[in-house]
């Protein structure tokens, strides 16, 4: 042994010493930040004692003599487990991330500090009912002493060397505008794209490409619509192109966030109505819900004990979805246009005033300080009008102000929270339409057997006198916004005769209705269709009925592709690819099924005729704007299978000889690439391409064996968009539940991601696997494993490290 080695075998002890040290320094740091879960501990302020359960999936029960006392426990445990993910959610919702993360959040900040959210947040607290204003306070307060407990600060902040914020309680308003934007975008790029087509192409042809459905709508008032006749060759003729204006196009096939809620009297039931409910979001570790039971006095009958269930929002006081023994309740975003772009006219001398409908008025300019750790700050000015922040142009270079529901007074208030003690379906209604949240689809039912079904939250009063989905001069006489809709305007459906509720983010009315609510993009109606005839399928119905449809991943809407695909096939030359492809196809079995080839390449065929169609108009459009990309069009179905029916030679894209030619390009484009990848086409399962990727926040800037340990396995998972079983990679289902009031015991809840933040934490993850396997997982919280009482004191000493 050389000298050299024998100096490194002599300290090789020492070293590997020095590094058990280290791991066990860091686990024991990492352990200092797991919630308490068992013992007792003094809480200030409360009036009573009030216990915290935890079952074996770490839902959690509360039990408490106060409301207020019950408000501070839920904001004291929703600290301990997932302030993180509070935190991220007010910040994004503010623009303030870079003040976290550093500079690389600063593009991120900008975009959202344009709206001014925390502002706005501010204003609306303070125009609150003091009841409500209370509500927050209290819920504040529990917040900051669950953070204050924690022997050492969250671990996402030991990793990213910061400390968290105490919590505002303006925070909480904040999580509800992080909402909006995660509903609804608060860029309203979809209209804004309009304006440039409509520019750009001929009324036919823009009423063509824009139209708002057809024979897949399921709407719960009206009929299915008829599609728009095609534009002729004397209005447009897509062969006089320029071939440089066609791009390789991919058209977007996002997910909208949504979801599937339906329900059936309690005719159809044991009793009591039968109420589903699978909410549709971008899935992450934590999930964005937290299994919450609330168990305190009900304020009308002395004795009595309200009982909560359901789903919680980490950063604010209420039980989102769920059922209160007496009633149960639902959501699906609803897609109506609550967001227009005003045409912002300014005086021909100075630039720093504009037109509104009562004369000259003044730009006000905004100064916004966007700090980032490490990194210097910015100054970024905001442009506000009357109506809204300057954010875009038009087509023609006119400055356009976002007027957003988001942005009004009255977007936000605590009204949901009175679901908590509601008994009747006309209860929940009223509370539904007065609620300041982002307009939602609300299905409700009693145990009295009845439902209905609403719009929840604010919807802007419009005057009739422009297109909403265009932008508009609202400086002209009886244009623009009018307040809010009075709830006597809502659409509503009371104890419908067909006794069953759809809605599926799909158009649900026809007509004036309609008009009030506006079209903000809705889903095309498959989904929807899929649920109804599901639901017309069968005259007794219990929680497994309505998970059935739920679970439903049957492919109806790609059939008619199916067929065309094999048709596409069959009139070409024979060649090895045909070959394969042809014989794949023969494992088709209708579903959205893991193992299935067939079903990939039917999706994937769709798509690429899709992207190859929608070219052709796209090109025409760049004619006026060459940087332009087409907006994500829900209906475009129709405006393909229209094409595909009559074959139009002046609307083929000018690249291909005939619509014969595309449709086999199609499928060539779509063989060689699956035979590019290893095994070739069959091997290309859809459980492949829709794998799970369900991840922690902070994994993707860690090192992949941590990563690993953080985020949920890569199962392959069955279903797609549109279908009752939505599903990707990272987006579908972010809860599932059925449940009949009065009859919880009977009723299910899964839910992927986990209940807890922490990786240590027993609750990590907890769920998933039962959400993987469409395993239904008890509605109630099962026998407390863990119980942690809080107890009152009158003051409390902060001592996180």
């Amino acid at each position: 042994m050389t000298a050299v080695l024998r100096q490194i075998s002599r300290l090789l002890p020492g070293l590997l010493i020095l590094t058990l040290l280290l791991v066990g320094t860091a686990w024991l740091v990492l352990r200092g930040s797991l919630p308490q879960y068992d013992g007792t501990v003094d809480m200030t302020a409360l009036t009573a004692p009030v216990t915290v359960e935890r079952d074996a999936l770490g839902s959690v029960t509360l039990r408490a003599q106060d409301r207020h006392d019950l408000v501070r426990a839920l904001g004291y445990v929703h600290a301990q487990e997932r302030f993180f993910e509070m935190d991220l959610m007010r910040r994004k919702a503010a623009g303030e991330l870079a003040e976290l993360f550093g500079p690389a959040a600063l593009p991120a900040d900008r975009k959202a500090r344009m709206h001014r959210m925390r502002a706005r947040a501010s204003a609306i607290l303070e125009g609150l009912p003091a009841i409500q204003r209370e509500l927050l306070d209290v819920y504040r307060d529990g917040v900051n002493e669950g953070l204050d407990a924690l022997m050492v600060r969250p671990f996402p902040y030991l990793l990213t060397r910061a400390r968290p914020l105490a919590w505002r309680s303006e925070d909480s308003i904040l999580v509800v505008k992080a909402m909006y934007f995660m509903l609804s975008g608060g860029d309203n790029r979809r209209e804004l794209a309009f304006s440039t087509m409509h520019a750009a192409l001929p009324e036919a042809a823009y009423r063509f490409l824009t139209a708002g459905g057809g024979a897949w709508d399921a709407p719960l008032f009206g009929t299915a619509l008829e599609w728009p006749r095609l534009p002729s060759a004397d209005e447009l003729d897509l062969h006089k192109l320029d071939l440089g204006l066609m791009h390789d196009d991919e058209y977007s096939d996002d997910f909208l966030p949504g979801s599937n809620s339906f329900a059936v009297a309690g005719s159809l039931a044991a009793g009591a109505a039968l109420i589903a409910n699978d909410m549709h979001l971008v899935l992450r570790v934590p999930n964005i819900w937290f299994r919450t039971r609330l168990i305190y006095p009900n304020t009308r009958q002395t004795g009595l004990m309200n009982d909560i269930i359901g789903a919680s929002l980490p950063g604010t006081p209420a039980i989102v979805v769920g059922s209160n023994r007496k009633i149960a309740w639902s959501f699906t975003n609803s897609y109506g246009d609550y967001a227009d772009w005003v045409r912002v006219i300014h005086h021909p001398e100075d630039a720093s005033r504009y037109r509104s409908a009562t004369g000259w008025s003044s730009v006000t300019i905004q100064r916004e300080i966007l700090r980032a750790r490490g990194g210097d700050d910015e100054t970024l000015d905001v442009y506000e009008t009357e109506w809204g922040p300057v954010l875009a142009t038009d087509h023609d270079g006119t400055p356009l102000a976002l007027a957003w529901a988001a942005h009004r007074p009255g977007a936000v208030n605590m009204e949901l929270t009175l679901l908590e003690q509601a008994e009747t379906v006309n209860e929940a209604i009223t509370i539904a339409q007065n609620a300041g949240i982002p307009a939602q689809n609300f299905i409700v039912g009693d145990r009295d057997g009845r439902i209905a079904w609403t719009i929840a939250g604010r919807i802007p009063a419009r005057t009739s006198g422009y297109d909403p989905t265009l932008p508009a001069d609202w400086s002209k006489p009886d244009t623009g916004w009018n307040g809010w809709l009075m709830p006597t305007q809502y659409p509503l459906i009371v104890d419908p005769s067909e006794r069953r509720l759809w809605t599926a983010n799909a158009r649900t009315v026809d007509g004036l209705l309609l008009d009030r609510l506006g079209d903000g993009g809705y889903d095309l109606g498959a989904r929807a269709m899929q649920i109804r005839d599901g639901l017309r399928e069968h005259d007794r119905f219990s929680p497994a009925s309505m998970l059935a449809i739920q679970l439903d991943d049957r492919a109806l809407f790609l059939a008619r592709w199916k067929k065309f695909l094999e048709l596409t096939l069959n009139r070409m030359e024979p060649a090895p690819w045909r070959t394969e492809m042809q014989q794949a196809l023969l494992d088709w079995n209708g579903h959205a099924s893991t193992d299935s080839v067939a079903y990939r390449l039917v999706r994937a065929f769709r798509q690429e005729v899709i992207d190859s169609v929608l070219s052709g108009f796209a090109a025409a459009i760049r004619r006026n704007d060459p940087n332009f990309v087409l907006p994500k069009l829900n209906q475009a179905e129709y405006v393909v299978w229209t094409l595909i029916e009559h074959r139009p030679q002046h609307l083929l894209p000018p690249v291909y000889a005939g619509w014969d030619d595309l449709f086999v390009s199609c499928a060539k484009r779509l063989a060689m690439r699956m035979q590019s990848l290893p095994g070739g086409i069959a091997e290309r399962s859809w459980g492949e391409r829709n794998t799970a990727r369900i991840r922690h926040p902070l994994s993707r800037i860690l090192p992949e064996f941590v990563a690993n340990w953080l985020d949920m396995r890569k199962d392959a998972l069955p279903g797609d968009i549109h279908m009752p079983r939505v599903q990707a990679p990272d987006f579908g289902a972010s809860q599932r539940f059925a449940v009949a009031p009065g009859d919880e015991e009977h009723g299910y809840f899964e839910m992927p991601g986990g209940q807890s933040g922490h990786p240590l934490s027993p609750y990590y993850g907890s769920g998933h696997a039962d959400w993987v396997a469409g395993k239904p997982t008890p509605f109630l919280p099962g026998p407390p494993r863990q119980t942690l009482r809080l107890h009152p004191v009158t003051h409390r000493a902060t001592n996180a490290p």
